[in-house]
Order: C-alpha cells, then structure tokens, then sequence
C-alpha cells in the first residue's frame, strides 16, 4: 500500500503524474474512513510528489466555530493555527466555496503570511457527501506563480473523490 507507492517512478508530466498519485491516494484509501487518516495521507502522499510544493495540508472547519479554520492534518513548516473566514486566501476559499489560484501572495488583499518564504497559492474548498464544506486543501510554494490550471484541476479532482 502506502510502501508500494515510495517505489513508483512517477512521471515527468505534471497532469500524468497527477492522474498516478490520484490513483494511489484512492487504492491507499480504500476503505478508510476516518476523517484525519485520509486528510494526512492526502497531505503526505502530494507533498513528497511535486518539487514545487512547499507547504501541503488541510485547514479544517472548528465545529465549535463554523466561522474558523484551524489547522489540520499538513507536511511543511509550521502553519497558521486558526484562520477566519473572508480573511486571507485559505478565508476566501472557505467564504466562496471556490478555488483560490494565486499566483503571487503578496498582491492578495489580505493575505496572512504564515510563513515570509510563501510565494505563490492554490486552496481547494474541501466538500462532504452533502455538499458541507469541512476544510479547505492548502499548498504554497516558495516559488512565484508555481501553480497553473492542471494543479487547479488535478486538486480539486483529488479531493472530491476523497471526500466528497
């Protein structure tokens, strides 16, 4: 399982390397269902696949603030412990319910540097089977404009299978 995949040579191709890891993520998931197992090996299993992410993981919906994101399950330097909705990149995913492709964090309105090395963004809402939304998917990169449309895409393909 998660053993077979440290031995796969994974394409050069960003959109076909994508497509392998999706593949791994669900036969290494298959059957799991706890919440934080998957959250972590989603988070693991991307950040050791791509050179250009930096920091990879999940900001989860406090339940007892639904207003709040707080850290979760991620691979990379120290995060943001809590994150309100609206605010930042990670806030305007979970205010939108939409998809944030920042290509230089510093020209976002409002962005919270967590870490000054950040450079570039893409958050990805993160929906239950019902459509409630219970994280957003993080992944910075210290190099600018690192993430195009195929992150976007492969990402949000990922996590929908994932948890949706």
């Amino acid at each position: 399982m998660a053993e077979a995949f440290n031995d796969i040579t994974l394409s050069a191709d960003k959109a076909t390397r994508y497509a392998e890891v999706a593949d791994e993520i669900a036969s290494v998931l298959d059957g799991e269902s706890n919440l934080t197992a998957r959250m972590a090996t989603v988070a693991s299993m991307l950040a050791s696949s791509f050179d250009h992410y930096f920091w990879t993981g999940f900001y989860v919906v406090d339940p007892a603030k639904p207003r709040e994101l707080v850290v979760g399950p991620y691979q990379g330097t120290l995060g943001c412990l809590r994150i309100a909705f609206g605010r930042g990149v990670c806030g305007a995913a979970a205010e939108t319910g939409q998809t944030q492709l920042v290509p230089d964090v510093h020209a976002f309105p409002g962005h919270i540097a967590c870490d000054s090395r950040s450079q570039s963004e893409v958050v990805v809402p993160v929906f239950d089977p019902e459509g409630r939304l219970i994280a957003v998917f993080d992944v910075d990169s210290d190099k600018p404009a690192a993430f195009d449309e195929t992150d976007q895409v492969w990402l949000e393909k990922i996590l929908k299978a994932t948890f949706a």
